[in-house]
């Protein structure tokens, strides 16, 4: 009975009776028998189904190289920062710089995304942010890197972030349709917290050998391989080409008030806006945290920052696996996720204890991916094809475009409050979020629920 009533109570749950119909409706029934064992297979099968397109193929595997070197180079620019400075505003201060481009110029990025081919401007972006880490590597082995290169070097690899995150959001479904789409965005958030897993671990142990200056040098080399997996894409084989490249606008400042309100006028879209801006400020602000964390709280060096990064990105990537069998982003699992990271980044902020740590941000990581996954997911099905760059665009605003806001003021609060009262009052800023986001749900939800799928809604 005690193990039966909270699944019972799970149910009557008012976004769990949806999710519910609408896996009914999407899984063949099976009359009560045990599944065969080839089912077991058909899982596995279904887990990856998105790498059987040969585009997506050749963007993952070069995503799965370049983003190791970016995670050694986000602890390593951390570290280098926090040894030139010892200041946790100059660290915040970074943040703040490489992320104010996309708050300036991700909308606009979005109306370059709904009229360019993304594969071509992606590789453009890419090249942008291999030559910022290879300036970065080159400051540094020549021993005269000021702290204002570094502003300098965060501003630049912001602007090419500003213009490449909604075009690449926007591109996934052109890789692989829509019906592999929650896959594909699944197992991109399982590969980017690879990385986050290894890219960390591999860092810490290369600055603490090699130094910082060898972490950029391989960042910047490890941009070859997804260039030259981009440049092998076919371009006949990609979804939706001829129906966005009819779009003929003319005027961005329209266009991006046409996504705006799109954005806001659809109650499905809505319900994501209200969840990520509050979430994405004050909660995704990972490199200011855990480096605060390790150097003032737990006291760890740089091998100590890189495996705390890597916790999270275990904790995601076991998230992004078990999320990437599903055919649907429910509500659920966007709700239990968001309110979990809430109270697990309470944990962390509570926490003097390295192991102890460890563990909250692995379940942190698990959570993080829950949500971010399906907030993603969930966004693309309520947006067609021509507005998606610029929605998309809108999501990056307010998930990274927003982080200036909340890595400065991280700073500025630990600066002042102390490291964990500053966490601790993020963490229930985002707990309000989130209880913002299901008041509106509840009061809304026959329009968010006929919003949710613009493919089921035009059929």
């Amino acid at each position: 009975m005690i193990g039966r009533f909270p699944a019972r109570l799970r149910r009557r749950l008012p976004w769990k009776q949806a999710d519910a119909e609408l896996e009914r409706l999407a899984t063949p029934a099976h009359g009560g028998v045990a599944a065969p064992a080839p089912a077991v297979a058909a899982v596995a099968g279904e887990t990856f189904r998105a790498l059987r397109n040969r585009n997506y193929r050749l963007y993952f595997i070069g995503q799965s190289i370049s983003l190791c070197g970016t995670w050694m180079q986000t602890i390593a620019q951390a570290w280098l920062v926090l040894e030139l400075t010892n200041s946790k505003v100059a660290l915040g201060t970074v943040t703040l710089l490489q992320f104010l481009p996309i708050t300036i110029f991700v909308l606009f990025a979005g109306v370059i995304a709904d009229r360019v081919p993304k594969r071509n401007f992606i590789v453009g972006t890419q090249t942008l942010a291999m030559i910022q880490a290879l300036m970065l590597a080159a400051l540094v082995w020549s021993g005269h890197i000021q702290l204002w290169h570094i502003y300098v070097l965060a501003v630049m690899l912001g602007v090419a972030n500003a213009f490449e995150q909604p075009t690449r959001q926007a591109f996934v479904v052109e890789m692989v349709g829509r019906d592999d789409l929650m896959n594909a965005v699944t197992l991109n958030s399982g590969l980017f917290n690879t990385a986050r897993l290894l890219g960390p671990a591999i860092g810490g142990f290369v600055i603490a050998t090699v130094g910082v200056k060898v972490a950029f040098l391989l960042n910047g080399i490890s941009f070859v391989p997804v260039i030259i997996g981009l440049l092998m894409m076919s371009m006949a084989d990609l979804y939706g080409q001829a129906r966005l490249r009819a779009v003929g606008r003319v005027n961005p400042l329209a266009e991006i008030r046409e996504g705006l309100q799109y954005a806001f006028r659809t109650p499905a879209a809505l319900l994501i806006v209200i969840l990520v801006a509050i979430v994405g400020t004050f909660g995704y602000n990972f490199t200011v945290v855990l480096p605060l964390v390790d150097k003032y709280v737990l006291n760890r060096g740089a091998a100590g920052l890189g495996f705390l990064t890597a916790a999270v990105g275990l904790g995601a990537l076991i998230s992004a696996l078990s999320l990437a069998s599903r055919k649907s982003a429910t509500k659920y699992t966007l709700f239990a996720g968001g309110a979990a990271f809430s109270v697990l980044l309470g944990f962390v902020a509570f926490s003097q204890w390295y192991f102890v740590t460890l563990a909250f941000l692995l379940l942190l990581g698990v959570a993080n991916t829950a949500f971010a996954a399906t907030a993603n997911t969930s966004l693309q099905l309520a947006t067609p094809d021509h507005l998606r760059g610029r929605v998309m665009a809108l999501y990056m605003l307010l998930f990274a475009g927003s982080t200036p806001i909340g890595g400065f003021l991280t700073g500025w609060m630990a600066d002042r409050l102390g490291v964990r009262t500053a966490i601790g009052i993020e963490a229930v800023v985002c707990m309000i979020g989130v209880a913002a986001g299901l008041l509106y749900y509840v009061s809304h939800r026959e329009k968010v629920l006929a919003t949710s799928d613009v493919m089921r809604v035009a059929g």
